[in-house]
């Protein structure tokens, strides 16, 4: 199958570590220059010269970014098309959350989860839609969740943000699709980072090890039908279909890749 996806540029949010770490590579492998916008910029790097080490013919470059600061985004947006003149896709994958009851959670921790989730896939799109709509054409895939599907325990104002994300890009699809512009979501399956190495100081997974313990992992599995927690390869191979050329008359569309865990 013939993806397109050789030299066009890419920009990955939280591209550093876990799943986007793992899109990272995959579009390393498609050939693209990539754009790994990373609040941590030293494991962005450590991921840059793992895409370049592929060799497959795309440069992979780092940007210090932060996605709930709008100045911080569009200075990211100029560089990537200083760098590469122009961006062909975007893919909002930095996210973040700690699981806790409703109540139990500081507003803090809202706070944060609203200005990351939501406020940060508004930054991005806002920041890269001009040049795309100029253009006629472009591609955004946004990481959502099941949770914003259904409602999850102990994440409520995450599912609230991930829903809004599913809203804000199947809005913004109509908008755009006459300038040719397609916008889809992808809802992944529970990604625990195999080791600390693999993920920044700034992931929120170095603040989760208490809360997915092996027991906990285990009572998880036994939610997915297909009785397994996902690798981020598989959550990368599908955000490469839906940003590729062999998906170009997918638009406003939502698909978990989570072993069947939305089917109960």
């Amino acid at each position: 199958m013939e993806l397109g996806l050789t030299g066009k540029t890419i920009i990955i949010t939280g591209g550093g570590s876990n799943i986007g770490r793992a899109i990272v590579h995959a579009f390393a492998e498609e050939g693209s220059n990539i754009v790994i916008a990373e609040l941590d910029p030293a494991q962005g790097q450590q991921v840059a010269d793992e895409a370049t080490a592929m060799n497959h013919g795309g440069k992979a470059i780092v940007t210090a970014t932060d996605v709930t600061d709008p100045h911080s985004v569009n200075a990211m947006v100029a560089a990537a098309t200083a760098e590469f003149g122009k961006v062909d896709v975007l893919v909002n994958n930095a996210g973040w959350t700690i699981d806790r009851l409703f109540l139990d959670k500081p507003r803090e921790e809202w706070e944060r989860e609203v200005q990351v989730n939501l406020w940060g896939a508004i930054n991005c799109i806002q920041a890269v839609l001009p040049g795309m709509v100029e253009r006629k054409a472009g591609s955004i895939v946004c990481l959502s969740s099941d949770a914003g599907r259904m409602g999850e325990y102990r994440e409520a104002v995450y599912s609230a943000c991930k829903a809004g994300v599913i809203a804000l890009s199947k809005s913004i699809a109509r908008e755009t699709g006459r300038h040719g512009l397609r916008l889809n979501c992808v809802c992944p399956g529970l990604v625990v980072p195999p080791d600390d190495e693999t993920i920044s100081e700034t992931s929120m997974w170095r603040q989760m090890r208490d809360v997915f313990t092996p027991e906990a992992r285990e009572r998880a599995v036994r939610a997915y039908p297909l009785r397994r927690m996902a690798q981020a390869r598989e959550i990368a191979n599908a955000v490469v279909f839906l940003a590729s050329d062999a998906a170009a008359f997918i638009t406003g569309q939502t698909l978990s890749v989570s072993g069947g865990y939305t089917m109960a």
